[in-house]
């Protein structure tokens, strides 16, 4: 009943409710670009002027005043179908993340391109204008939420994704989970690929890790302090050490849910144990997963709890940030408009997209309440939340069918 109650709660808040000391939070929204060019944006001064730019793979958007600049030959994608009868609903750029990978100085761009095709790396001209040069990470991006990531906390990033072996057929059942990275004496060569799961094997596939898999985390399940791997079939132990190369870590088998979007290790009801908080990526739904104590020897059991069964659906990406400063990081999330060209449950909602504010009650159940932050542009298969304008507040920046928006947050 607990449950029901914070949800209901949470639902009649809609609005945002506001305690008397709190700052009011609203949003300035800014349209970069109106017309389709990815559903994945990163954030990066790009020439280095101090100013933090928008970038999507098609273009890269300078600030403050937000010029487009070229980076490739841009496509024409569109809801539905185009003058030439045929549909074009997806573009060739699913998620990016920006970062310095051959060492110049000037943050470059992975993209992932349609699930299970190659996936690469852009490099940065050194802010110039023209295209920029397009370096393969691998041959194969399968999960419909790779990740790039700090798997290990040591600053560094890695890029975490399933895919199928070469030679294979992209929409085979033979994935492996693994974590790459730039290889070390040639950055323009293909990255080194880790192994994190065992290979899969004739009727025996491995979860998370086929061209439409959904569902991808990190976070620490077992409370070891080092951040393990999550998909909806459970969740992969990362070892005390690394030093066995190559060696598959322990897969723990669990219950997380249907196709989920971003996955994150939460206590949600404060018994000390992680739960795994998630969105569901085509369907209507955000939830959580209880950790059930182990039985002897098995790996702990997990029960699914509904926060927003009917809010929204599409929700096919979030982050989980404190935006408000309060010391509790905060979901966001919204949906992912025409996701399946407008044939998904709930796809002629509106397009929303959400912070829900993070509460803690005494007895320890966290309580999401959710706060509108746009109504017409909602999120992509990945988007960014990050401090855009350097005020020390978090802004939302999105890249998805509706065009390109930054979301500038700002308080009363």
């Amino acid at each position: 009943m607990r449950f029901l109650l914070s949800t209901l709660v949470a639902v009649a808040a809609l609005g945002g409710a506001h305690a008397a000391d709190e700052p009011k939070i609203t949003w300035k929204k800014t349209v970069l670009d109106a017309k389709f060019r990815a559903e994945g944006v990163a954030v990066a001064d790009v020439n280095k002027d101090g100013k933090k730019d928008v970038l999507n793979g098609e273009f890269w958007y300078e600030a403050p005043d937000w010029k487009p600049h070229e980076m490739q030959k841009p496509g024409e994608y569109y809801m539905g179908l185009g003058k030439d009868g045929k549909g074009n609903n997806y573009s060739h750029s699913f998620a990016c993340w920006a970062d310095d990978f051959n060492g110049d100085g000037y943050p470059d761009l992975i993209v992932i391109d349609f699930p299970g095709e190659p996936c690469h790396w852009l490099e940065n001209p050194k802010g110039k204008d023209g295209h920029w040069a397009k370096h393969v990470i691998g041959h194969s991006a399968c999960n419909e939420t790779p990740l790039y990531t700090d798997l290990f906390g040591t600053g560094k990033r890695v890029l975490i994704m399933g895919f199928q072996p070469k030679n294979k057929k992209v929409d085979g059942n033979e994935g492996q989970m693994a974590y790459f990275t730039p290889n070390e004496k040639d950055p323009n060569a293909p990255w080194d690929v880790h192994p994190i799961s065992e290979a899969s094997a004739p009727g025996k596939p491995i979860p998370g890790t086929m061209r439409y898999s959904h569902g991808l985390g990190v976070g620490d399940i077992n409370g070891d302090g080092k951040k393990d791997v999550i998909c909806t079939g459970g969740w992969w132990e990362q070892p005390q050490s690394l030093d066995g190369a190559g060696k598959p870590w322990a897969f723990h088998p669990a219950n997380l849910g249907e196709a989920a979007a971003d996955m994150y290790a939460v206590d949600m009801d404060g018994d000390g144990k992680a739960d795994v908080l998630s969105t569901s990526a085509h369907k209507f739904g955000i939830w959580w997963h209880k950790q059930r104590p182990a039985s002897g020897s098995e790996s702990p059991a997990f029960q699914k709890m509904d926060l927003f069964p009917k809010l929204v659906s599409e929700t096919h990406a979030a982050h989980f940030q404190d935006i408000d400063g309060d010391g509790r990081p905060d979901l966001i999330t919204g949906k992912r408009f025409g996701s399946h060209g407008g044939a998904e449950p709930g796809a002629n909602g509106p397009a929303m997209l959400y912070w829900f504010k993070n509460t803690k009650g005494a007895d320890g159940l966290v309580t999401l309440t959710p706060n509108v932050i746009d109504d017409n542009s909602g999120i992509g298969t990945q988007f960014e939340v990050t401090d855009l304008n350097g005020d020390g507040l978090l802004d939302v920046i999105t890249s998805n069918k509706k065009g390109v928006h930054v979301f500038v947050q700002e308080r009363k």
